[in-house]
């Protein structure tokens, strides 16, 4: 029995004793959901599998003491088919014990479900759109956008787990200001002169210069803008190609590649993006003239300050694209919008929001912004290319994906970092991404093993798993479809990371504890068969757990 057909057989039996009292003449106005009836698990173990509070939730419209609703609710649950006692604690909680075969059956459903399990329905109908990284193309990633690459791909992986429809977007800053300061960088690097004032410095810059010569060797023969303009071209699409190349490597995708140049673009009838957008919001009536320039009314919608639209000189402001861009989502059929940001951008939390209200959007509903922290690694050193940064792909180098993705996605984003790279490289128990590998590889050794001495999945008898760490492990591998879904409402992968570590602990307690291969002549039994399903199960939800934040689950190690 699954929690999820153990709270719906509760729902069942709360509506079924609401229409008793109905029929007895009480009135009973009952406003319940089958996902108001949940369930969790009990601090101790003792308490049973599963505990429910619905009696303390309903007491109220059924006129009745929680505790004495519990004790009714409590006698017809110890009725359903696999629960072995059902009893009332506290106020009015429910502790629910399941039998041991009711128990054990979910190890043969996980190994069905394979990669499905964990998976649900919570999120369905759900359309979002995800941004997250949007790094400007003038260099190369560095430890901060690590850290929001890691979040933003792990949080979309729970919400599509979830059932939400979700797609990555990278919105590229290729245009302003910092675009013709990288030009010039590089142009001054192809030329052999000193970098000009303000420029990027970094070696990457004379890397990228040395390229763009090899595809245009007469550069410095060019005229000085179409040299510029030449240069800062071919010096971003390479170095665009680099992020990207980054981000695959550290197992993040996007959907969507958004130029900011795309919607400067102006059409055969003369006006881009961003002129489309003031339109539709002077339209809506948010839009006034004041001091030579065009401001948006976002003071009507909780922001601090109206906000510049296009200044006095007629040129854009950054919040002018990115209202385009935010009703251009809209238009692409996205009601809801996450946009994941740096710690150095807590303005921007009340101007996005100002934005969707301007849009006519909800925005307490249709817009979430969040918000991550610092994040530092002991012992790192400045890139050598780019000078005064920490590069993605050197901390990739050093340390590893895996163990890189699976520490960024075990702490939740609000709060800041500090990455300990002795601990990352030990292969010890302390530590984590070792812990869990390792948990996951010994599940594949022993299906391995077990495949050479006999044993296989041929039959399964789950009332045999009655050992203490089976049951603990059985309890825990119930829990994983409520994390992923929680994690998905919560946007927080961290809480899967943490999980997974639980699990390996209770996996390696039920290692120690209980064999799956006979000792000696001992023949193969149905108990080892059974603890082979328990075994494959644990690997299944660990690999699935591992998936969810982009790390992957070796066989060996």
């Amino acid at each position: 029995m699954t929690p999820t057909d153990l709270s719906l057989a509760l729902y069942d039996l709360v509506l079924a004793l609401a229409e008793r009292r109905r029929s007895a003449g009480a009135e009973v106005e009952l406003a319940l959901a089958p996902g108001d009836v949940t369930l969790e698990r009990p601090k101790l173990r003792e308490h049973g599998d599963w505990a429910s509070n619905i009696a303390m939730r309903i007491a109220k419209p059924f006129g009745q003491n929680p505790r004495e609703l519990a004790g009714e609710l409590a006698e017809a649950i110890a009725g359903l088919d696999g629960v072995a006692s059902a009893e009332v604690a506290g106020p009015g909680f429910i502790n629910i014990r399941l039998e041991a075969a009711a128990a054990g059956a979910l190890a043969k459903t996980i190994v069905e479900a394979g990669a499905e399990y964990g998976r649900s329905d919570s999120l369905a109908g759900s359309v979002i759109n995800l941004e997250f990284v949007s790094a400007n193309p003038t260099g190369p990633l560095h430890i901060g956008h690590t850290r929001w690459a890691a979040l933003g791909d792990s949080i979309s992986r729970v919400l599509r787990a979830a059932g939400a429809e979700v797609a990555n977007e990278y919105y590229i800053n290729d245009a302003g200001n910092q675009m013709e300061i990288f030009g010039a960088s590089v142009l001054a690097a192809a030329k052999g002169e000193p970098t000009p004032e303000g420029g990027y410095p970094g070696s990457y810059i004379a890397d990228l210069a040395t390229r763009v010569l090899e595809r245009e060797p007469k550069l410095a023969e060019l005229d000085h803008d179409v040299a510029l303009h030449t240069a800062t071209e071919i010096a971003y699409e390479l170095q665009l190609a680099e992020i990207r190349a980054s981000l695959e490597r550290f197992n993040v995708h996007f959907d969507v590649w958004t130029s900011e140049r795309r919607l400067h673009a102006r059409g055969d009838d003369g006006l881009n993006d961003i002129d489309t957008a003031l339109g539709r919001l002077r339209a809506q009536g948010h839009v006034y003239d004041a001091d030579d320039a065009v401001w948006v009314k976002t003071t009507d919608f909780g922001d601090d300050k109206d906000r510049v639209f296009v200044r006095g000189n007629g040129v854009p402001t950054y919040f002018a694209a990115d209202a385009a861009l935010y009703l251009d989502k809209g238009d692409r059929g996205f009601k809801h919008k996450i946009y994941l940001l740096g710690a150095d951008h807590h303005g921007y939390v009340h101007r996005l929001k100002a934005l969707a209200g301007a849009a006519g959007d909800d925005p307490e509903r249709d817009i979430e912004v969040l918000i991550g922290q610092l994040v530092s690694v002991n012992g790192a050193k400045l890139s050598k290319r780019a000078g005064n940064i920490i590069e993605l792909d050197d901390l990739q180098a050093w340390l590893g994906t895996d163990a890189l993705r699976y520490t960024l996605g075990r702490y939740p984003a609000d709060s800041p970092l500090t990455i300990d790279p002795e601990i990352l490289q030990r292969r010890t128990n302390d530590n984590p991404v070792f812990y869990v590998q390792y948990a996951h590889a010994r599940t594949s050794a022993v299906a391995r093993n077990a495949a050479a001495s006999g044993v296989d999945r041929s039959s399964f008898a789950p009332e045999l798993l009655t050992h203490e760490t089976e049951s603990a492990l059985l309890g825990a591998l119930q829990e994983f479809p409520r994390i992923v879904a929680q994690s998905a409402e919560l946007r927080e992968p961290h809480r899967v990371a943490r999980y997974v570590e639980e699990l390996a602990g209770l996996y390696h307690r039920w290692y120690d504890n209980c064999r799956v291969l006979p000792l000696g002549d001992e023949p193969v039994g149905e108990l080892h068969r059974t603890r082979l399903w328990l075994n494959d199960a644990t690997g299944q939800v660990i690999r699935n757990g591992l998936g969810l934040i982009g790390v992957s689950a070796p066989e060996r190690m």
